[in-house]
């Protein structure tokens, strides 16, 4: 119980370190592939579900979630960035629980932004080969049950960006919690954990900055003829932390048929703040189709929108189960194998929108 309420008053004190920020430092970070979500099926109402959702796709939005791995999850994901752009986004992760209520996550998302012609002072116009920018980052998770209510976990991110000639790397930590409880009588399975709330803390580490040859210039002495090297020193830069409260509500018909109302309060330290709201609909756990719609300060104009985003969004799920599970004689599901496919679209302004699919294999 103890380790319960001081997991959330450090979660709470932290966040209320890290956001001195406001709109004035919009643009001023760095590293902002760390705000892209690369997952299909969250990403289908733009996160609204920070609260309720699990498994390895949490480690994004709320890693509290990834406590609620059954066993043994994988899922691969592939995103077109902001359409006609040619940027691609693949992402894997992989979620295991070790023992009765802890659960570790890996997660790896990497930028493809093909190859870019490389050009010099001397040679505006290129023609002397091309090169490729690498941005990749690297999650190590941990989560974990406390009670039946309570669930928390911290991610440890890697953060490596590069080009031909500079690098930047750097590291940062996410952490969150979720809370589950019921809203109204609990006289039947229908409202059981119908109600969650979550709060997240993520990217919060210290400045990154570039170096490499990149930022070095040659030129020769006038007097002697000898050359020299110029090194210039890269400004730091900060990460882009933010803090994200959300609130879920599940109203079931019936066993089969089900609704889930979500929404997301995200304040950014270097851009605008923002509402991610949506609903899915769950027909049985094997169809889930969903909408959501990100609200930002003017994003209702493509004229005075600060974000791409155009704000809605819309996604789909399918599960098939593999093999069967079972029941034992306390209660508890065992076994039985899933496969998934999901699929996203986010509106943008200027560009094709955003197309994100995802394969999902569950234990």
């Amino acid at each position: 119980m103890k380790m319960k309420y001081l997991t959330l008053v450090s979660l709470l004190t932290l966040s209320n370190l890290s956001f001195a920020g406001n709109p004035d430092r919009a643009g001023q970070a760095g590293a902002t592939e760390l705000l892209i979500n690369p997952w299909a099926r969250s990403s289908g109402w733009f996160g609204a579900n920070s609260a309720s959702i699990t498994g390895i796709e949490a480690v994004h939005l709320n890693v509290a979630g990834l406590a609620f791995t059954k066993k043994t999850e994988v899922v691969f994901a592939r995103t077109n960035w902001l359409g006609g752009s040619g940027i691609g986004i693949n992402t894997v992760g992989l979620s295991q629980k070790i023992g009765e209520t802890s659960v570790l996550g890996l997660s790896v998302m990497s930028m493809d932004y093909g190859n870019i012609m490389v050009t010099t002072v001397d040679l505006p116009e290129g023609g002397i080969g091309n090169f490729k920018p690498n941005y990749l980052n690297i999650g190590l998770s941990y989560a974990k049950a406390f009670s039946n209510s309570i669930y928390g976990g911290i991610t440890v991110k890697i953060v490596s960006e590069s080009i031909a000639n500079m690098k930047a790397s750097g590291f940062c930590f996410d952490a969150g919690i979720q809370y589950v409880t019921t809203l109204g009588k609990k006289d039947n399975d229908l409202k059981k954990n119908n109600l969650r709330f979550g709060i997240a803390l993520r990217n919060v580490g210290p400045p990154m900055s570039f170096a490499g040859d990149g930022l070095s210039i040659n030129g020769t002495v006038n007097q002697t003829g000898s050359s020299l090297t110029l090194d210039q020193r890269g400004s730091k830069f900060e990460l882009p932390s933010l803090l994200s409260i959300g609130l879920t509500y599940v109203y079931r018909f019936n066993p089969k048929h089900g609704l889930n109302f979500s929404g997301t309060f995200t304040s950014n330290s270097f851009s605008d703040d923002n509402i991610a709201g949506g609903v899915e609909y769950n027909f049985n756990n094997l169809l889930m189709l969903r909408g959501g719609y990100n609200y930002q300060k003017a994003i209702t104009s493509d004229v005075t929108a600060r974000i791409a985003y155009a704000g809605p969004s819309a996604g789909a799920s399918v599960e098939i189960p593999v093999t069967k599970s079972r029941t034992t004689d306390d209660g508890q599901t065992k076994g039985g194998m899933r496969f998934a496919l999901d699929y996203s679209f986010r509106a943008t302004y200027n560009f094709g929108g955003i197309h994100a699919f995802g394969v999902r294999l569950a234990l």
